[in-house]
């Protein structure tokens, strides 16, 4: 479970945890994986706490090693991890900041699946899902967040195009897009100043939040690991 510190990632990680079920947790912050992990004990699961930054995707076949040695096998990987930023104007954006951003949100993805596929097609069973964003369907809602738009939508096409390659092979791979869910990400958007990050974006946001738009981590972690039983492959799936 990747962005497993807080959020969307915490709700999953707790959400699956389970006596007997063995949760890897990958985040950037211990202090925040240290909180998941006292959560999913209560659930009766076995944390396996693994700080990493994912923008150092050198770092990553050791972390999956890790979390491989700890669990035995890897049956489900939820890639979750991901960021917003840079937010405005594409022309002002910093070139660096874009090319970190498409390197955690698709590139190290893209790297944490490489690693645990062979596995999981050796035991001709897993699950993969790779968390997305509705703005995928309509790149045209958030203008002012190219980069993140660009690589959410590069995410869908790699899932459904490496689900047809593994299709009969046990190995699912599926696409989730979460629904507005009040997570820090969306705090954050909200606390920029909307002359730099484009005051129709900001508004979009501040709007949700104030109209309670927003559902909770909770709601949306229940609604994809709900899905996770199913042997469908090659999906979109939403929050319902």
């Amino acid at each position: 479970m990747t962005g497993a510190g807080r959020g969307i990632g915490r709700a999953v990680a707790v959400e699956l945890a389970g006596p007997g079920v063995t949760v890897a947790l990958l985040a950037r912050s211990p202090d925040e994986l240290a909180e998941t992990a006292a959560q999913v004990r209560a659930r009766g699961g076995t944390p396996v706490e693994i700080p990493v930054d994912l923008a150092e995707t050198e770092k990553i076949g050791a972390a999956v090693e890790r979390a491989r040695e700890a669990a035995g096998t890897i049956d489900t990987l939820v890639n979750n991890a991901g960021v917003v930023w840079p937010l405005g104007p594409t022309a002002a954006v910093d070139p660096g900041e874009w090319a970190t951003a498409i390197t955690i949100n698709l590139v190290a993805v893209t790297a944490l699946t490489l690693a645990v596929l062979p596995g999981m097609l050796a035991q001709r069973r897993g699950r993969i899902v790779n968390v997305s964003s509705g703005a995928a369907a309509r790149p045209d809602s958030m203008i002012g967040g190219n980069a993140y738009v660009t690589s959410k939508t590069a995410l869908e096409a790699h899932t459904l195009n490496l689900a047809g390659e593994l299709a009969d092979s046990g190995v699912t791979v599926n696409v989730y897009r979460p629904g507005a869910v009040e997570t820090p990400l969306q705090g954050w958007i909200r606390s920029r100043d909307p002359d730099q990050i484009g005051e129709g974006l900001h508004e979009r946001f501040v709007r949700m939040h104030a109209d309670g738009a927003l559902i909770t981590p909770e709601h949306t972690a229940r609604c994809l690991v709900g899905h996770l039983a199913d042997a469908d492959t090659g999906q979109v799936w939403t929050v319902t």
